[in-house]
């Protein structure tokens, strides 16, 4: 089959376009959090999304107008959990984590309807993403992207030594929750591609492959892009011509693609 036809088809269409704008905004977001250490987050909220996805087909509503809202309240009260219950950051996560996994696991013991469904946004299928998906990931990846572009230095002071952040007048509270919660909505939209079980892989991968071979934070953020906007492009197409899952092939491909930079780091 040649390329040119490979691109006719509008399901292809729709999967690079959600793809590539997913992929910039994980690729920006997973820096953040792995250099501030809090790359577990999102592997702890893509399990707040199984609950919230099993909650809306539960009750037959489109699941990720129920998602958002409460991936975004999850990831607030990881914080609050932190702040206040005086618990390490990744014990908070594991708390909210365990929530929404096992409320997700309930509501498809309760209701034998929808478990293929469910099933699907486990894996992930984005050769399967609707014209909705696409707009609202359109709309929500714009947001997320204008939000880093405004915040940037906020974001970065915040990122690499918060005490003088607050000194200079640095809200870092707000900022503290401005990232975790476009984090929530980029796991929220990287479910169609990934599913929930690889989304805190399409978060960390891109960010440590840059790490390997930038110690420039701009020029991190363009490596990661540029990592997982390829591997994105590369997992679709080799997914369709292969036949493979596309989520599990497009983390495999950062995968090699963190194992070269690696490799290059340790002969260089």
């Amino acid at each position: 089959m040649e390329i040119i036809n490979f691109l006719q088809y509008s399901f292809i269409q729709r999967a690079f376009v959600a793809g590539v704008l997913v992929a910039v905004i994980c690729s920006a977001l997973g820096l953040f959090l792995v250099l501030r250490k809090m790359s577990l987050i999102g592997d702890g909220l893509s399990h707040v999304s199984f609950g919230a996805i099993a909650l809306g087909l539960f009750f037959g509503i489109y699941p990720f107008y129920v998602a958002i809202p409460l991936v975004i309240l999850a990831s607030i009260l990881i914080l609050k959990i932190s702040e206040k219950a005086q618990v390490y950051g990744d014990a908070a996560i594991g708390v909210v984590s365990a929530i929404g996994i096992s409320g997700g696991v309930i509501l498809a013991g309760l209701s034998h309807g929808f478990n293929v469904d469910l099933f699907s946004y486990l894996f992930g299928n984005i050769l399967a993403i609707s014209n909705t998906e696409v707009i609202l990931s359109a709309l929500l990846s714009i947001i997320v992207m204008a939000a880093i572009y405004f915040f940037y230095w906020d974001l970065f002071s915040a990122t690499f030594d918060e005490e003088y952040a607050k000194t200079t007048g640095i809200k870092a509270t707000f900022i503290n929750n401005l990232l975790t919660v476009l984090t929530a909505v980029t796991v929220v939209l990287s479910i169609r591609m990934v599913g929930v079980m690889l989304v805190s892989a399409l978060l960390i991968l891109p960010a440590v492959t840059a790490l390997q071979l930038s110690r420039g934070f701009k020029t991190a953020m363009m490596i990661g892009a540029a990592a997982s906007l390829l591997s994105v492009i590369l997992g679709i197409s080799f997914s369709f011509f292969l036949d493979l899952p596309t989520g599990a092939t497009i983390v495999m491909i950062n995968v090699v693609f963190f194992g070269l930079a690696f490799a290059y780091k340790k002969i260089s």
